[in-house]
């Protein structure tokens, strides 16, 4: 079984953020099942610089769509996904470091992170996004 279960209540109602948003869902159940198999620790580096890499794409389509259309809280997104992406690095460099990073704690972090990013500040600029005409 998934480790998160996409549902239409993730849904921001702009197409290319859902996609978006369902990539990060896979590449998370993706580390889950290798965890599952008992290769966490073999995918885990690879995870974390798809993640990384992902991210920044995914993070740069919304800053690009809300700044287009003036989204008010623009600054306080940015913000928050400047925190993600340094904890990922983070992670990252511990990972390469040879330092003990717990593929659960990484999943854990991730998936936390997702539901509440998508449920709470995503679904924020969903409503102000729609009614600009982005679907």
């Amino acid at each position: 079984m998934a480790l998160f279960v996409w549902s239409d209540k993730y849904s921001v109602n702009i197409n290319e953020i859902d996609s978006q948003h369902k990539k990060l869902v896979d590449m998370l159940n993706s580390l889950h099942d290798s965890m599952k198999a008992g290769k966490g620790n073999e995918v885990l580096g690879k995870t974390l610089t798809e993640l990384i890499q992902y991210v920044g794409t995914h993070f740069a389509t919304e800053e690009r769509l809300l700044s287009t259309h003036g989204y008010p809280e623009l600054n306080v997104h940015k913000s928050e996904h400047a925190k993600l992406t340094q904890k990922a690095i983070e992670l990252q460099k511990d990972f390469q470091q040879g330092a003990p990073v717990l593929t659960v704690e990484v999943l854990g972090f991730l998936k936390d992170w997702l539901q509440n990013h998508i449920l709470g500040t995503d679904k924020k600029y969903s409503q102000f996004l729609n009614s600009k005409g982005v679907v």
